[in-house]
């Protein structure tokens, strides 16, 4: 019956975050805002939300195991992704087509997830008013580098690329209506994400296969899925503008939402307290965002197989890495 009630919460919660994201991608549009911000920050936001009620969730469950796992591991199932629908797509070669400022949100997430791995190796248990003085300095740094990003010459519209980025059937919404399903989306999304941390629990215990790779792994997945669709449809738009932004903009966010659970924690410093398997991740998600680094600032190449060659790496290393974390 478990296995049940996960199915069941994972279809709503792919079904109301695909909604979540339209709705943000309306109110982006009525309110004049450009469709890398879109992909970054207000999409990035709406797809995420089901990380942010899984892995608090599992926090106030006391399975910090699966509240970690879910955000290292949908970083690392966010990158199979974009690698997984770029191969798909490979003929267009949608990377070379990617604006470089780009090169600033993947810069910075990447340093992100290195800070996260090395708290996770260290092990530091000290707070500073409730809070893991590793996950504190994480939140500084997003919102340093944030700011800094903010600031950066602006890229050049896309007029055409955005003209198409939207169905006709959205465009028909009006913002009023927009923004109350996205409050609705919103509310439900936060219910789903919580039947969705209480079950992994309890597979977890059920198939012996541990909080970690179940956080990593299956519940990551699950609550990616959004990231998924949204990829695939601003891929299939021709635009990989909004395609990058979204996986880029979902993985940073992934980590503040990582620090605010340790404020949610009361046992002390919460990446000091999971366990050692998540290291297996934050070290795979690291190596995998040099190589869509890679893949994004490389010149262009006529042949299919050279151009495809960072991605493929993506989807082996993926495997891979979630081979090792159930071996852990």
């Amino acid at each position: 019956m478990i296995f049940i009630f996960f199915i069941l919460a994972a279809i709503v919660t792919v079904f109301t975050a695909m909604k979540l994201s339209q709705f943000a991608d309306v109110i982006s549009e009525k309110t004049a805002m450009g469709g890398m911000l879109v992909g970054t920050f207000l999409l990035a936001g709406a797809t995420s939300l089901p990380e942010i009620t899984t892995s608090f969730s599992a926090v106030l469950i006391d399975n910090v195991d699966i509240a970690i796992g879910n955000m290292l591991g949908s970083n690392l199932f966010n990158l199979l992704i974009l690698a997984g629908f770029d191969l798909y797509f490979r003929r267009k070669h949608l990377f070379h087509l990617v604006n470089r400022n780009h090169m600033y949100s993947a810069v910075l997430g990447l340093f992100l997830m290195l800070m996260v791995t090395l708290a996770l190796v260290l092990k530091i248990d000290y707070t500073i008013i409730g809070i893991g003085v590793d996950a504190l300095l994480i939140l500084i740094i997003y919102i340093v580098g944030m700011v800094i990003i903010s600031r950066m010459p602006s890229p050049p519209k896309e007029e055409e690329t955005d003209k198409h980025s939207k169905p006709v059937r959205e465009k028909e919404v009006s913002l009023r209506s927009a923004i109350i399903g996205f409050i609705i989306a919103a509310v439900v999304i936060m219910a789903v994400g919580s039947v969705l941390s209480i079950t992994g629990d309890q597979i977890a215990v059920i198939t012996g296969l541990g909080s970690s790779f179940v956080g990593s792994f299956l519940i990551a997945a699950t609550t990616s899925l959004p990231e998924a669709v949204s990829v695939f449809t601003a891929f299939r738009l021709k635009n990989p503008n909004m395609a990058v932004g979204s996986i880029l903009g979902s993985n940073m966010f992934n980590m503040v939402i990582l620090a605010v659970s340790d404020a949610v924690y009361q046992g002390g410093s919460i990446l000091a307290d999971v366990s050692g398997s998540n290291i297996i991740t934050g070290i795979g998600v690291s190596i995998l965002s040099a190589v869509l680094i890679w893949g994004l600032m490389r010149k262009p190449s006529k042949s299919l197989w050279t151009y495809s060659i960072p991605s493929i790496i993506t989807v082996v290393g993926y495997f891979v890495v979630s081979y090792f974390i159930f071996l852990g």
